[in-house]
Order: structure tokens, then C-alpha cells, then sequence
């Protein structure tokens, strides 16, 4: 098969440590489905070395009802600090909220590798800062999962760059087809740009959480000296919120309500099918700026959810196979690396309703450390087949020897969206609400004036590499259910 010179055609991007070997031309949503389902072992196959999992040797904990009843009702187990008893809200430092451990600097000149690899074992902050060199202390970037994300889809041939770009993704996917060594530096142009949004350690929450319900993600903290000291992000303030709510009471009365009752979250949605190859959702999320999607069946009903952070299981040559299945297949490699990390069984719990209360909805954000919910209405009957009769936890996780451990290693099933019991499983997608949207309910309830978000999130859009359809920002709801 010829290699094509331009970048217009997808590149033939060489096994390196976070530069999978990528197909010779971009392939079809069928190709690609056709491609997954001839290699489903494949990834399976290039984890020979690893010993196996412990999950093999056991059956899941619970059964069926005691997971739905987690699903419905997450733990409400909150973790009281005493030092901010009796304390307003406004009356907290920002700086009590963060740590020193929170930051981990790269360099400009550090290769995408190292700074991939700081990032996956630097878990507190999801982010790692660049400096200039390695005498500053002001930053000038960060690196996170998003830009990683939009890295990954440049080496294997699979983005989408304007015309502008074009020369430079050629360069960047023949640099990493050669296995040469590529710095922070050459791949500013294609990561998304986000605020740097400095605030000083001895500041209340009021700046903070006008800033964070105004769209900001995360915060870097500052000394008297001007250096980073800890960053805050959204999920840092809403776990204070939730673990100290009872102390605040203009918060604390809100968590009662019903999030129908409330008018939080949005109707404008993007999500992918299950049977979608996992580079729609990967481009997706570049494209739009967005850091996961919901994932559904036939019926529209959510069976999963994608992030960004989960490219962290794409950052080896062994991965590619995972690149050319699908979503709902990702899915349930990522369900099985969560238990064998926690070393217990992993169900998936992202979804409420009009009808869940605010204090339910914050605390499956907590628990999951999720930046948004997908809300869900009654639900619907796949249109392709009859729904069958349950969703069990074997669908996601094999937990007979026989099915989890053969001779090739522990194989990962892929469902098609045709046979997803997602009715069963949540409903029929209808809403997101997201971090930034509690927390400008938050700064709004408190007598501040956060701006639109929405104009963060139209800046994080701008700001990707390319967007090929349309902004769905508009006052209508509008749910795009890509295949």
C-alpha cells in the first residue's frame, strides 16, 4: 500500500512509547468496526507479559439489583474537616485548599514522552506545568489529557487539521514515524488553549468560584513570592462544598432540591454510538473542546462514558487495536483497568435525572471524580433489536477463568449497540450538567456574578486544532449522536 506524502491521507506513524503504529489511510466507520471485530484479541495478545488479573479468579461482589441500587443511590459518606467548622465559605483561603504536592513541572524542551508519562503518574491535578526552562518558576502552558489527546490523533494519521496546520502535522507524524524525539515546544500550535488563571494563596473562594462557575477549569495558586504553590481545579472546590456543605447554609439548602427544580445543566449535547469506531469520540472531544462524551445504544439509552483522561491507555505501540474498535469495547477495557487498579469490581455510574436531587447528583461527581452527568428520562427500546432481559456486570468484565484468561491473555468483549440493554442499565440521554454549571449555581446562590460560561466553552472550541461542523451552541436543545 503506497504511503501517501500529505497529511491529507493518514500517515504510517511507527510503534514509539505514545506514537501507536497507525493505519496507512484513515478508514471508514464500517472499515474500522470490520477491522475491530477481526482483531478483538489483539490488545488482549500484546498484554502476554502481564501477570493475570485477580479479577479472574472471582465473581463480581454484587449482583444485578445491589448494582442498580448503587447506581441509584451512590454512598453519601462525606469527610468532615474540623479546622473549618463554624467557618463561612467566603471566609476560606484558597490556599487552604491546595498542596505543594499538586504541582509537577516539564520543560519546553521536554519530549511529549516524559511530559505523557509525568502526567499518567502525576494523578492529583490531572496536569503537569511548563516552564520555559528549568530555572523559571512562571509558567507559560500546562499539558493535560485533552492535549494529549489531540497529540495521539496527529502521530496516527487520524485528525483533522485546517489548512493552516497541515504542513505542521505532516512534520510532527513524520517526526514520530521516525522515532524522533518531539518537544513540548513543536506541539503548542495544536493544543488547546485554556486561561492561566493565577490567584494568591491568601485570597477568599469568592474569586475562585466566580472564576471556576464562569467556565475556568482550574486555578493556579501563587505565594507573596508569585510562585506556583498548588493548583485548584472544579472537582477540588466541589469536593470541599460537598464534604463541608453543612457549614454553609446558603450551599447547604440547595443540595435538597431537585435538579428539574434547580434549571442546572444543558440540553445541548454531543455523544457517539456504541458501535462508533473509538477515534469519533477521540475527535470529538478534540474538536469540540470537550473533556467526554456519552456513549449510547440504538435506543439513545447511555451504556458508557469516554474522557479524556482514559488516553492515558493509549500512550503505548500496543494500543493501536483499541484504536480500531469500538467505543463500547473501550469502554469495557477501561471498566476492567479500573478493577484491577482498585483491586475491586468497577460499574460504571454516570447518570442522573430530572428528578435527582443536587445533593445526589454532586455526590456521584465526588465519587467518580467526573466533571459532568449525563441526564437521563425514562427509557427507550433499542429500534435494531429487543432489548434482552439484563445489562449484567459479565457484559463489561469476563469472571470465569475460561472466559477472563486464555492461552493469549484476558480477552475484552465488544457488545454491539444493537443488543445494549441500556434501558435497563440508565435511560434515554436528554441533558448534561457539569461541574461549571453546579458551581455558577453555587456563586450565583451567594450573591456573585460569575459570566457565561458559554463563552468558555466557544474559547475552548476556537481553540482546538480544527472544528468541521457546526457550534452547537443555541438556545434550542440539540442532541448529536454521532456513528
Amino acid at each position: 500500500m503506497e504511503h501517501p506524502a500529505s497529511y491529507r491521507d493518514t500517515k504510517d506513524a511507527k510503534d514509539s512509547a505514545i506514537s501507536p503504529a497507525a493505519p496507512q489511510r484513515t478508514p471508514s466507520s464500517s472499515s474500522l468496526h470490520k477491522s475491530g471485530h477481526s482483531h478483538r484479541s489483539s490488545f488482549a495478545e500484546n498484554l502476554r507479559g502481564l501477570p493475570p488479573s485477580p479479577r479472574a479468579q472471582r465473581h463480581p461482589s454484587f449482583t444485578q439489583s445491589a448494582i442498580q441500587d448503587l447506581l441509584n443511590n451512590p454512598p453519601n459518606q462525606k469527610h468532615h474537616n474540623p479546622r473549618f467548622a463554624g467557618r463561612d465559605w467566603r471566609d476560606v483561603a484558597i490556599g487552604e485548599l491546595v498542596a505543594k504536592d499538586d504541582v509537577k513541572w516539564v520543560e519546553m524542551d521536554t519530549s511529549v514522552e516524559d511530559a505523557s508519562m509525568a502526567l499518567v503518574k502525576h494523578t492529583s491535578s490531572n496536569v503537569v506545568l511548563i516552564r520555559e526552562d528549568a530555572t523559571s518558576t512562571k509558567p507559560v502552558s500546562t499539558f493535560d489529557y485533552s492535549d494529549l489527546n489531540a497529540y495521539i490523533l496527529v502521530v496516527v494519521g487520524l485528525a483533522h487539521p485546517s489548512e493552516d496546520l497541515v504542513e505542521l502535522y505532516d512534520v510532527l507524524a513524520k517526526k514520530a514515524q521516525d522515532r524522533v524525539s518531539i518537544p513540548l515546544r513543536d506541539i503548542q500550535p495544536i493544543c488547546r488553549k485554556e486561561s492561566l488563571v493565577t490567584l494568591p494563596g491568601d485570597q477568599n473562594l469568592f474569586s475562585a468560584i466566580e472564576a471556576f462557575g464562569s467556565g475556568i477549569h482550574r486555578i493556579l495558586v501563587t505565594n507573596h513570592s508569585g510562585e506556583v504553590v498548588g493548583i485548584l481545579s472544579q472537582l477540588k472546590l466541589m469536593e470541599f462544598f460537598w464534604n463541608e456543605g453543612g457549614h454553609f447554609r446558603a450551599v447547604d439548602e440547595l443540595y435538597s432540591c431537585t435538579m428539574r427544580e434547580l434549571g442546572v445543566g444543558s440540553q445541548q449535547i454531543i455523544a457517539v454510538n456504541a458501535d462508533s469506531p473509538l477515534t469519533e469520540a477521540l475527535n470529538l472531544m478534540s474538536q469540540e473542546g470537550l473533556t467526554s462524551v456519552a456513549v449510547v445504544d440504538n435506543g439513545l439509552n447511555v451504556v458508557g462514558n469516554i474522557s479524556t483522561a482514559d488516553v492515558k491507555l493509549l500512550t503505548s505501540s500496543t494500543s493501536l487495536p483499541l484504536l480500531q474498535n469500538t467505543c463500547m469495547h473501550f469502554i469495557s477495557v477501561i471498566l476492567t483497568e479500573r478493577g484491577t487498579e482498585n483491586g475491586k469490581d468497577s460499574f460504571p455510574v454516570f447518570y442522573v435525572n430530572p428528578y435527582s436531587t443536587l445533593a445526589h447528583t454532586v455526590a456521584k461527581l465526588v465519587a467518580t471524580r467526573s466533571h459532568r452527568m449525563w441526564v437521563v428520562e425514562s427509557a427507550s427500546p433499542s429500534p435494531s433489536a429487543p432489548s434482552t432481559p439484563s445489562l449484567g456486570p459479565t457484559v463489561f468484565m469476563p469472571n470465569t477463568p475460561s472466559a477472563a484468561q486464555s492461552s493469549t491473555g484476558p480477552h475484552f468483549p465488544s457488545v454491539p449497540a444493537s443488543s445494549l440493554s441500556g434501558s435497563h442499565l440508565s435511560g434515554r440521554l436528554s441533558g448534561v450538567v457539569t461541574l461549571t454549571d453546579i458551581l455558577n449555581l453555587f456563586a450565583k446562590s451567594t450573591g456573585l456574578n460569575p459570566s457565561d460560561p458559554n463563552e468558555q466553552r466557544a474559547r475552548r472550541r476556537r481553540s482546538s486544532s480544527s472544528s468541521l461542523r457546526p457550534s452547537l451552541d443555541s438556545s434550542r436543545a440539540s442532541i448529536d449522536i454521532r456513528r
